[in-house]
């Protein structure tokens, strides 16, 4: 499948504008892209109780398992930094739940991208 990894980082980009992130003012966007082309998106939402916190790439994912989404094949993370941040652990291995080989790109601030496979981010996933 073709990735337009530039159309993805906007999608996410886009999106991390209606993060809720009024406690670390750190608003993150998220864009997953299925098997079958449809492009899902997800901010951060913080609560006051931090671990409550829901992450912008969780939340993609959970769009798209909601809209019946079971493999995906990217992810773009968009976050309000000088350089792209990787995403946290939980995300990652959400993100491999859903996808046997996934292509992931940050982008950020600066608009330098980084990208990455899951298996270079997570190399030893947790698997049942």
């Amino acid at each position: 499948m073709e990735i337009d990894t530039a159309k993805l980082l906007h999608t996410a980009k886009t999106a991390s504008g209606e993060a809720y992130a009024p406690y670390s003012k750190f608003s993150v966007g998220a864009a997953v892209l299925a098997d079958d082309g449809r492009v899902f998106t997800g901010v951060n939402v913080e609560n006051a109780s931090y671990g409550l916190t829901i992450c912008a790439e969780r939340a993609a994912v959970c769009a798209a398992v909601t809209a019946g989404a079971r493999r995906l094949v990217a992810v773009a993370i968009f976050t309000p930094t000088p350089e792209p941040a990787s995403p946290c652990g939980a995300c990652r291995q959400v993100l491999a739940e859903f996808a046997h080989e996934m292509r992931v790109y940050i982008g950020c601030q600066s608009d330098q991208v980084a990208e990455y496979t899951l298996e270079e981010l997570l190399p030893h996933q947790f698997k049942f």
